[in-house]
């Protein structure tokens, strides 16, 4: 009788010490599985998840624009005085709609090349107005022209069809044209074959930003999305290849499992650079563990604080010798047009930079840029791009408009928020299909190594117990 008692103890024992040693075992087996898995859903080709979501943004994207309607454009052109805004919006368009055009691979170096169409759709129902809104905001041809045309003599001239065109320092477009492209009264009077159409991203619609190459990650998944050229080169020519290289992916999505101490890279086309973003806290977002990764001050400090923004300060007077910090002179890559981006309201920006403009309101919460990561996937789940359009004006003696200024304007003309967010639907299925599928990995093999370890601890103290028993 005490034989089979011990026995069945010595079982028990036995049975939990495998079943937690199974636990043990599974976790290392399951964790391989897990990144053999995503590994290859991650990687670029016909048939994979990320294919799937990468050809066509899985979310709808949306571009909020605030417009900076100007109060006192008289005051301003005369006195020189301070500009006095007020902040409309949101104007809300759906973009990125449009699926990855004309996609080819090469299966020899492993990447695939495409091009992204363009494509805005007004949302009315996201809109605090039409597009027929109207708003006071800079001439932008009247405000490019000293800096386009530096010639005194072309200056002279062109000062004429100006004023016989009767265009100012301000005037009143709608949130359309402002955005989109206008015929401009004053370029369309100079009887020379130039442009005539302006607008803050014109052309913009049935257009496409060029042709990207990027890698698939066949080969080394720490590669996949990023891209390899961009128009066919790895630098924009516009700057040297230090100060212009394409680094990153296009920030929809990155490598999988992602640390804390990552630093993502990504590119814009629209304003001609590379940004980064470090991490900036976890956050559960629809019952997904993401990490949040925010861009830091350092991405608009001065050269002398980031030597990588070298090439986007281009003069010194306005500059102060490179000095100021929180705005980038991007007019290189816009045709030598005066174009400087900066965050909404120019937060974190020199107090010098928006001294003469009154009505701004930087607020870190609205005006920062993220990128919400599922870290094991690398996907991005939500995000939110926040951009500044601003327009260096100058006093111009010989351009009447403009002749009343006293010192240098960088006037803001508006702010976008570029967003996304996985649906409830993708969310659940997501849930489903990755996240879900690990936690119950994780939580089988707590619980087989936790009821093993009871189990094996329960009947040695109990076999132990006994022998102690039948001793006495």
């Amino acid at each position: 009788m005490g034989c089979n008692r011990n026995c069945g103890l010595i079982t028990g024992a036995v049975i939990g010490a495998v079943v937690a040693l199974f636990g043990g075992i599974l976790m290392p087996v399951g964790d391989m599985l897990i990144e053999k898995t995503v590994k290859k859903e991650s990687v670029l080709e016909e048939g994979t998840i990320a294919f799937k979501n990468w050809v066509k943004a899985g979310a709808n994207v949306y571009r909020q624009f605030w417009i900076f309607d100007v109060q006192n454009p008289e005051e301003v052109a005369v006195n020189s005085s301070k500009i006095k805004v007020k902040q409309r919006g949101p104007y809300t368009y759906r973009v990125r709609y449009l699926a990855k055009d004309i996609i080819t691979q090469d299966s020899k170096t492993h990447t695939i090349s495409f091009l992204r169409p363009k494509g805005a759709i007004f949302e009315p129902s996201l809109s605090v107005g039409t597009e027929n809104d109207t708003f006071t905001v800079l001439n932008l041809a009247v405000a490019a022209t000293p800096h386009l045309y530096p010639s005194t003599f072309v200056q002279i001239i062109l000062n004429v069809f100006i004023k016989n065109s009767n265009s100012f320092m301000f005037q009143k477009r709608t949130v359309k044209e402002l955005l989109w492209g206008y015929k401009d009264p004053f370029l369309s009077s100079v009887p020379y074959s130039i442009p005539t159409t302006v607008g803050v991203f014109y052309p913009y619609n049935n257009t496409s930003d060029g042709v990207y190459k990027v890698f698939s990650g066949k080969d080394d998944i720490s590669k996949v999305a990023r891209i390899d050229t961009y128009k066919g080169k790895k630098h924009l020519s516009y700057w040297p290849s230090y100060c212009g290289m394409i680094n990153g992916t296009d920030g929809a999505s990155f490598p999988p499992f992602i640390e804390k101490n990552r630093v993502l890279q990504f590119f814009s086309s629209d304003i001609c650079r590379s940004f980064y973003a470090v991490f900036g806290a976890e956050i559960n977002l629809k019952g997904i563990p993401v990490y949040r990764f925010v861009l830091p001050s350092r991405v608009f400090a001065s050269p002398l604080q980031n030597p990588d923004n070298h090439c986007f300060c281009t003069e010194k007077i306005i500059s102060k010798d490179c000095t100021l910090y929180g705005v980038l002179d991007i007019s290189k890559c816009k045709e030598g047009k005066p174009v400087y981006i900066s965050r909404p309201h120019f937060l974190h920006a020199s107090p010098e930079i928006a001294e003469p403009i009154e009505g701004l309101s930087p607020n870190e919460e609205e005006h920062s840029t993220y990128l919400d990561v599922e870290p094991i996937t690398g996907f991005t789940l939500q995000f939110a791009q926040r951009l500044q359009i601003n327009i260096l004006v100058k006093p111009a003696k010989n351009i009447v408009a403009l002749k009343g200024l006293k010192h240098n304007y960088l006037v803001p003309i508006l702010w976008l928020n570029e967003t996304a967010t996985i649906g409830d639907e993708k969310a659940e299925k997501f849930r489903n299909q990755v996240t879900g599928k690990i936690n119950l990995l994780g939580l089988v093999e707590m619980i087989l190594m936790s009821a093993g370890a009871v189990m094996f601890i329960a009947f040695t103290i109990s076999y132990c117990a006994c022998r102690l028993k039948n001793a006495k």
